[in-house]
């Protein structure tokens, strides 16, 4: 996409929600890539673009983007014991084939479905770092420069989150060789950090932030030593399994969480992905600290995972987000649909996690999901002046959409919907979606598929 600045432009809504509500007959006008002004009960001027109904564009906190061409690949059953475990080792076997230019196609086409889907940013928890022996490249950044051009390629807002990666398990464990494109010591990771800075040059509202991988894959010492060394947020992977929190018992004789709680100064910068395995009092120190929980529903339903003490979480008011995680179905309104499901499973209830009567519970899920993922991002969010111009509108023919007003429009949405809901999405005021599709979909499928066909034919 072009990187020139963004036009000055104007809105003109039917519906809109904003921060107070839905309003109607909305005129938002944005410059330089944000909000400038929002009016609402007021006529439409001359060239204005109209929009039937607007939302403000949603953060995707957590992607592993070249997840995305091994998506489908692993749904073989027979095997005893198949988990996360055995899943991580075919996405290593995947790993090891990929070049450059490879991630950057693959990249590239996930970021075009979620913007399809209404994700305006993503937060790419990007770990693959080096050559397939181990080596880095010239440019250590190298495959972090192809994440940002694959950002740029196709519009979408990039939060880059570069991931240390020491260990094979907890207490310092040597890694094995499958994770040799992933490894760092600290002073080779702030030499990417360097590199990751120089790669978002040009993208002016990207944002850079460090990914301690998890507690197994960083030591105490580690961790302490590579939280200085950035400002912005800060994303770690913990109690994804019950294997894991088990693992860390044994070893700390602590819960992965309250040991990290414990050992450092979590806030408002952290963002704590999955979380799954967590008691009562690290539900606790989660919600004292305000950090935001990173959850993945898809992913973790395709995984096995298990579901997080949602509905506790939120009656405590904590702060949470969605990711597309592994990146094997991209669908905004699907990760926020399954969230809800999986707690109605558990509880055998409906409506779950809306805290009153009366509340909507796509609305609520969406506005909760939106302010998590734009604090875990490092950015604004919402139709409101100073945000950026990330707009989403929905389609009213859409057969979901009928006759529905107000919150009835999310809950239709989120509950109701498949594809084509979303009709356009704006990003930083530059169109993008169009009509359902993104403008560039079609050269960016080809290069996809082209990358794929020899990343797949060197596995086999």
């Amino acid at each position: 996409m072009p990187a020139n600045p963004a036009p000055v432009l104007a809105f003109h809504a039917h519906h809109a929600l904003l921060p107070q509500g839905w309003a109607r007959n909305v005129r938002i006008v944005c410059a330089g890539g944000t909000v400038q002004s929002v009016e609402s009960e007021v006529a439409a001027q001359p060239g204005d673009t109209a929009l039937a109904i607007a939302l403000p564009g949603l953060g995707n906190l957590h992607s592993h983007a070249f997840q995305r061409g091994m998506a489908g690949l692993t749904e073989i059953g027979g095997r005893s014991g198949d988990s996360f475990w055995s899943w991580r080792e075919l996405m290593y076997r995947f790993l090891a084939h990929l070049q450059p230019e490879a991630v950057q196609a693959i990249a590239e086409q996930a970021y075009v479905e979620m913007l399809e889907s209404g994700f305006t940013r993503v937060g790419e928890f990007h770990y693959l770092h080096h050559a397939p022996d181990g080596t880095p490249y010239a440019d250590r950044a190298e495959m972090a420069a192809r994440i940002a051009a694959a950002a740029q390629g196709s519009g979408i807002g990039l939060t880059l989150l570069p991931v240390f990666y020491a260990h094979a398990d907890f207490g310092g464990a040597p890694p094995n060789p499958a994770q040799r494109r992933l490894l760092h010591d600290v002073d080779g990771f702030a030499q990417l950090l360097d590199g990751c800075r120089q790669a978002l040059r040009g993208q002016d509202d990207a944002v850079l932030g460090i990914a301690p991988h998890s507690l197994r894959a960083v030591t105490g010492e580690e961790l302490a030593a590579l939280l200085p060394l950035n400002s912005g947020p800060v994303h770690i992977h913990i109690a994804e399994q019950t294997r894991e929190v088990d693992a860390c018992v044994a070893w700390s004789g602590l819960r992965p969480v309250r040991w990290l709680y414990e050992h450092a100064a979590v806030d408002e910068r952290w963002c704590l992905v999955h979380a799954t395995h967590v008691d009562d009092d690290e539900v606790q120190r989660i919600l004292a600290s305000r950090a935001v929980v990173g959850l993945c529903p898809i992913t973790e339903a395709n995984l096995g995972d298990g579901l997080f003490p949602m509905q506790a979480f939120a009656r405590g008011g904590g702060r949470f987000g969605v990711g597309s995680d592994s990146n094997v179905l991209i669908d905004a309104a699907e990760e926020l649909r399954l969230l809800e499901y999986g707690q109605r499973l558990q509880l055998r209830g409906r409506n779950v996690l809306a805290p009153q009567e009366g509340v909507s519970s796509g609305r609520w899920l969406f506005e909760q999901s939106l302010h998590g993922a734009a604090q875990a991002l490092g950015v604004g969010c919402g139709l409101q002046p100073g945000a950026p111009a990330d707009v989403v509108e929905l389609d009213p023919q859409h057969p979901a959409m009928i006759a529905r007003d107000g919150d009835a429009l999310l809950d239709s949405w989120v509950f109701a919907a498949r594809n084509g809901a979303v009709r356009s999405v704006w990003r930083g005021g530059r169109e993008l979606v169009r009509h359902g599709r993104h403008l560039q979909r079609d050269a960016v499928a080809a290069r996809f598929a082209q990358a794929l066909r020899g990343v797949l034919n060197a596995a086999n």
